[in-house]
């Protein structure tokens, strides 16, 4: 049996009352408010613990959850309870029986002054705080009935201790390597399964082209076939592609196959393309006048724009008109400007992903302004039109509506838009398959460090004070705004160096992945992919122990199959088992879970390692199969304290070199 390491109460802690697994979690006012209610509660020895941790429950990470509040307020946390657990084999019974520990150690505790006497809602007749938890409810079952509540995949239960992702599941050993066989020549910037659930995929490229394909079976020896003349979508009159323009995301709506709804997000040049018009990001609100700024690459401020458009499909073809403009915003220069839209899993909203609008160290500053949508990790609700009154009170940038719990209801002086802030430039992101809480953006760094971000609702991940683990420097050349520094920034989870990647410095630039959800590989499962734009290397993140919130990545080898449908060995080093990708723009991912790298020598994908002849002590054993284990909000980052873009291989080399320059 699990117990219970809540500390008793103690005045004289020096660090503070409420403590969660070594972590101090609460601000000092709030932890002198909890110690006085606590202190003002005649509590006996054996519920002293008990009653301490269901007090310091809202200060963790996770009381959003544990108090449910998007759907009801509480004043008591959701106690674990063993009679409705939907899975009590992956559970302790310490973890599932809470609620019922609670009552036999807290019974006779009056509700004067404790979180009891103001729970709405409950059914009994709580207002005489002079009464015992036993007199109001007078067994453990009916007081479970109440406050008691099962871990299941929409929510999470509070256990007396932290909350942390005990998944029972054990990943497998390490992976030795990675086999890839390559399915496909050319170049592949977004690739999104078809949602009906088949082995169709959608691939784009970043000039405005995009293919509905089959995936072959792996073992088939079958290569995809893309069949140039038979488009699914050509946006390639309305999509500026140079450098890191072009056509960034796409995303089916969740109900795709009822209402036939996608979205395309991608770049235009209002020179070019008259109905490319929206509202500058450099303006007054900001303090930013476009007059003043120079020109980027040969373009007047604000002549590009960042915009995300609406489609219909039935699932086949779609006709290349739009049928709504939800975004539109223009760029002050060319670079730094994500691009990837994603629907939320669990509550159906629409992730854009936004960089820091461009130029070296954001010396507009405007990652951390509250007023600036660079720089942003942003929310949207495409499925409700703003009325009139909501376009005059947020000012909107195109036709969408502001989900209500996004964090401007807590601070008024963030953007109705805003879900997170302060990155560079967000590439690739991702939610896990199997924990949708895990929200992971890779953010492109400066000059040093490229890094992996927990994205958290209302978090600030640092730039541009911070880049990766460490403050940043600017160039003494470079004037940066002097705006007040942030007190608290989310530190990323993983990082590297670009020493790590060229011992001589050089250029990185990190590609975000996925969380490994394939019994493909069962010694990958688990792990979170990702690379680096240059360098053709792979990164394997493992989170010690599940649910921490804590990675260590490192290095993972990499091969290509030798009976790989189309051979991976180039020119220059026929004999090389490394398959030579050249940049890594993208990974994917498909309906079974296999995941992707879309690079610019071509689409490969990650098979059973024993073609490689690396060793997989799981791989012959029965699949993994899919956890039921159940989604929980993630660990908060700012615990762990520091702890791009091309269409095709016969592009001229004039535009490689402008992508190169531009990172």
């Amino acid at each position: 049996m699990e117990k219970n390491t809540a500390a008793p109460f103690n005045v004289k802690q020096p660090l503070g009352f409420c403590r969660f697994n070594g972590s101090v979690c609460c601000n000092s006012r709030q932890d002198f408010r909890l110690q006085r209610q606590f202190k003002a509660v005649n509590v006996s020895e054996n519920c002293s613990p008990l009653l301490k941790s269901l007090l310091c429950s809202k200060c963790d990470p996770f009381a959003a959850e544990l108090f449910r509040v998007e759907s009801e307020s509480r004043q008591v946390p959701v106690l674990c309870n063993s009679t409705v657990s939907s899975n009590k084999s992956a559970q302790s019974f310490a973890d599932i029986d809470f609620c019922d520990r609670f009552w036999n150690g807290c019974q006779n505790l009056s509700v004067n002054n404790t979180p009891f006497a103001s729970q709405p809602g409950d059914g009994s007749n709580s207002s005489n705080v002079t009464s015992t938890i036993s007199e109001i409810w007078k067994s453990s079952n009916e007081f479970c009935k109440i406050f008691g509540g099962a871990s299941d995949e929409s929510s999470v239960c509070f256990n007396g201790q932290a909350v942390s992702f005990n998944i029972s599941k054990v990943t497998g050993p390490s992976p030795s390597g990675v086999c890839l066989e390559k399915l496909a020549n050319g170049s592949y910037l977004n690739m999104v399964p078809h949602p009906d659930g088949t082995n169709r995929v959608f691939l784009s490229d970043q000039a405005g082209k995009m293919y509905l394909v089959t995936i072959p079976a792996e073992g088939s020896g079958e290569v995809l076939t893309i069949d140039e003349s038979n488009l699914f979508l050509d946006l390639t009159e309305e999509v500026h592609f140079d450098g890191e323009l072009g056509l960034l995301g796409i995303a089916f709506h969740p109900d795709f196959l009822e209402n036939g709804r996608f979205f395309a997000s991608f770049n235009c040049d209002r020179v070019k393309w008259p109905e490319c018009s929206g509202k500058c990001a450099c303006n007054s609100d900001v303090n930013c006048d476009p007059a003043k700024l120079d020109s980027s690459n040969g373009a007047t401020p604000c002549q590009f724009h960042s915009v995300i458009s609406e489609f219909y499909s039935n699932g086949t073809y779609a006709k290349p008109v739009e049928v709504g403009r939800i975004f539109t915003m223009g760029l002050p220069f060319t670079s730094h400007h994500g691009g990837q839209i994603l629907f939320g899993p669990k509550d159906g909203y629409l992730y854009f992903m936004m960089g820091d609008g461009g130029s070296t160290g954001d010396p507009y500053n405007f990652a951390q302004n509250k007023k600036s949508l660079l720089g942003k990790i942003m929310r949207l609700d495409v499925n409700n039109v703003p009325d009139a009154k909501a376009m005059s009170e947020f000012q909107l940038w195109g036709n969408y509506s502001i989900p209500k719990d996004n964090p401007f209801s807590k601070d008024k002086n963030l953007l109705p838009e805003i879900w997170a802030m302060g990155v560079r430039n967000p590439w690739r992101c991702s939610f896990d398959a199997e924990r949708p809480s895990y929200f992971l953006c890779a953010d492109v760094g400066e000059d040093n460090y490229e890094e992996v971000d927990m994205i958290t609702k209302g978090g600030n991940y640092g730039w541009h004070y911070y880049e990766g683990p460490l403050p940043f420097n600017p160039p003494s050349s470079i004037k940066i705004s002097n705006s007040t520094k942030i007190a608290n920034p989310i530190f990323p989870v993983m990082w590297y160096n670009h020493s790590d990647r060229n011992q001589s410095g050089g250029s990185a630039s990190i590609t975000g992945g996925y969380f490994y959800r394939s019994s493909t590989d069962p010694c990958l499962y688990g792990t979170y992919l990702f690379a680096d734009l240059y360098a053709g290397l792979i990164w394997g993140g493992a989170e010690t122990p599940v649910g921490s919130g804590k990675f260590a990545s490192s290095h993972i080898p990499l091969q290509c199959a030798s009976d790989s449908p189309i051979p991976c060995s180039s020119e220059t080093e026929p004999s090389s088992s490394s398959p030579p990708l050249g940049f890594v723009f993208s990974f994917g991912q498909d309906n079974n879970k296999d995941i992707y790298l879309l690079a610019s020598t071509g689409l490969y994908r990650i098979v059973r390692p024993s073609r490689c002849n690396y060793h997989c002590p799981l791989e012959n054993k029965t699949s993994l199969a899919p956890s039921q284990q159940p989604d929980r909000s993630p660990p908060s980052p700012s615990s762990s304290k520091r702890e791009h873009n091309i269409s095709s291989l016969v592009i001229n080399f004039l535009a490689w070199c402008v992508f190169l320059v531009i990172i």
